[in-house]
């Protein structure tokens, strides 16, 4: 028991407010919550472990628009088509307007809420209860109208850090649907470009076809002279069947990927009308020779998973909140009367006000394991966002390295095809002569192809390389990070 003195009189506790009253002896029992030895595990990766050199001279930034720098229209009209009726962008738009629900139900929670209750009763009271007389046995109207008000007073900033968990999630929500987009985009272009490699395949096909056919009406002519064989002449013949065989599987090709493209564009056959350009009638846009040291700050996907960061840390506090009390202001006011007639008469009149408390004490570990498991949420959001810089770094590396190593290999792959052409020509030549074998020509022929198969080849990948490395440097988003993020990047795990 306290000493005298300390003892407050109870006129000296009449002289204090109640509510604040009630508040004193809640802030002594907070010291009930104990979330001790719950804490994150996971530590942000920060830029110079990942390589980047932030005194790199700055890369362009990427038009939002970047594939008009190809200068195709058919393009332009595809990705129009697409990121208009996509069903995968409409996906991640439905989620973001989710998202955006979610935060409007968190905000209300932080606002006071207003209510109407209006009832009416036809009721027999019992005449054996605790009912008193003359309502004893009789049977009554009774009605209510009055109006309810509550608002939860937010001291230990429960419902705002709901709030900004939920603004988070909103955030991550629109940063993932750029990163649809711009991930549809390089779909569709890379598509497209696929798809006019096959069609230059064809036609390259299509000439070794003619050029095969022109060769057996020579062996033809020959063997009549009496200058070849009938083995030239087989060897011939056995030529053009093999040509056919890589039109049709060309062909199919072509047909399947005209039908992922329009799947992509979401537009059954649309890719059918196309009318396919030459890859050397495609535009290259400039494209980066290095890593930019504000790549993290270019790409969607990593907006995503710090804004993630940022969700799963409101979560953590929200969590850290629920043990603390809960308070709450509710009030009312109305009529209230028994006989519907006396409902509105002044003496019907009822008001009420008063705060509502609740602190929780024990809940067998309910509270801790929420915590641990929302803190373990936190950690693996920052892996998250680990791996996808990590990726994101590889990501751009490779496709810088590929685009370097295409340039060099079309440099050698030109003078290998000049060579092969020229000897091709020679060698026919030589046939045409009575200086040469058919084998001869053959064997030059199989050199020419391989060249100009390998020349479309390196210029679609060229343009594939190009698209792939513009979406791995963000496609032209600006991301709008959480400065609170950066600023507590170092202290995460604390």
């Amino acid at each position: 028991m306290a000493p005298k003195s300390f003892r407050p009189s109870l006129r000296s506790l009449r002289s204090v407010p109640r509510f604040a009253l009630a508040a004193t002896v809640l802030a002594a029992l907070t010291a009930c919550a104990n979330y001790s030895g719950i804490r994150p595990e996971a530590t942000l990766r920060e830029t110079p472990s990942l390589g980047l050199d932030a005194a790199a001279a700055p890369v362009a930034s990427i038009d939002a628009e970047w594939w008009h720098g190809f200068q195709d229209a058919q393009l332009d009209q595809l990705v129009a088509q697409a990121l208009e009726g996509s069903p995968s962008l409409k996906l991640a738009q439905a989620r973001l307007r989710r998202a955006q629900a979610a935060t409007e139900l968190a905000d209300a929670a932080t606002l006071p809420q207003i209510g109407a209750d209006v009832s009416a009763t036809h009721q027999k009271y019992t005449a054996t209860g605790a009912v008193p007389a003359p309502l004893a046995g009789s049977i009554r109207d009774t009605g209510t109208a009055q109006l309810t008000a509550s608002w939860e007073l937010d001291f230990f900033g429960k419902n705002r850090a709901a709030l900004d968990a939920a603004l988070g999630q909103a955030k991550a929500a629109q940063a993932d649907t750029q990163a649809a987009r711009v991930l549809l985009v390089s779909q569709v272009a890379r598509s497209y470009f696929q798809l006019l490699r096959l069609d230059g395949q064809l036609q390259l096909a299509n000439r070794t076809l003619a050029q095969r056919s022109e060769l057996l009406q020579l062996v033809q002519d020959r063997v009549s002279a009496g200058l070849d064989t009938r083995l030239e002449l087989k060897q011939s013949e056995g030529s053009l069947p093999e040509a056919r065989q890589q039109v049709e599987a060309l062909n199919e090709q072509i047909a399947l990927a005209r039908n992922a493209l329009s799947a992509l564009v979401g537009k059954p056959n649309v890719a059918d009308a196309l009318k396919l350009p030459a890859l050397a009638a495609i535009k290259t846009a400039a494209n980066a020779q290095a890593i930019p040291a504000d790549l993290l700050g270019r790409r969607a996907d990593i907006a995503a998973a710090r804004w993630r960061i940022e969700a799963a840390g409101q979560d953590v506090a929200s969590a850290k909140a629920q043990f603390y009390p809960n308070i709450n202001l509710v009030g009312f006011a109305g009529f209230s009367s028994i006989g519907l007639g006396n409902l509105l008469q002044s003496n019907s009149q009822q008001w009420g006000i008063g705060p509502a408390i609740h602190l929780p004490i024990f809940d067998a570990g309910r509270l801790r394991a929420g915590l641990r498991g929302k803190t373990a949420d936190l950690d693996a959001a920052v892996e998250s966002y680990n791996a996808a810089l990590v990726d994101a770094v590889r990501d751009v590396a490779d496709q810088l390295a590929s685009q370097q190593s295409i340039a060099l290999q079309q440099t050698q792959q030109q003078q290998a095809q000049a060579a092969s052409e020229a000897a091709y020509e020679i060698a026919v030549q030589r046939y045409r002569a009575g200086l040469g074998n058919y084998l001869n020509v053959l064997s030059a022929e199989t050199a020419v192809l391989a060249q100009r198969r390998l020349q479309v080849d390196l210029a679609a990948r060229a343009l594939d390389t190009q698209v792939a490395l513009i979406r791995a440097l963000g496609g032209g988003y600006t991301a709008n990070a959480p400065e609170s993020i950066a600023a507590r990047a170092g202290g995460i795990s604390g």
